[in-house]
C-alpha cells in the first residue's frame, strides 16, 4: 500500500482573504485562518 500514496501534494491557498471580507473580517484573519487549515492538513498527513 505505501507505493499507492502520492509523494507530493500541492496545497492552492486561493479564497481566504475573500472568505474572510465576506464575513466581515479582516483580510488577514482569512489568511491565519487558511495556514491554520493547511497546518492541521499537514500533521494530518505526517500521520
Amino acid at each position: 500500500m505505501p507505493d499507492r500514496l502520492p509523494r507530493h501534494i500541492a496545497v492552492i491557498m486561493d479564497g481566504n482573504g475573500r472568505w474572510a471580507q465576506q464575513r466581515d473580517l479582516p483580510r488577514i484573519e482569512g489568511h491565519r485562518r487558511g495556514v491554520a487549515s493547511v497546518r492541521r492538513l499537514v500533521e494530518e498527513c505526517a500521520r
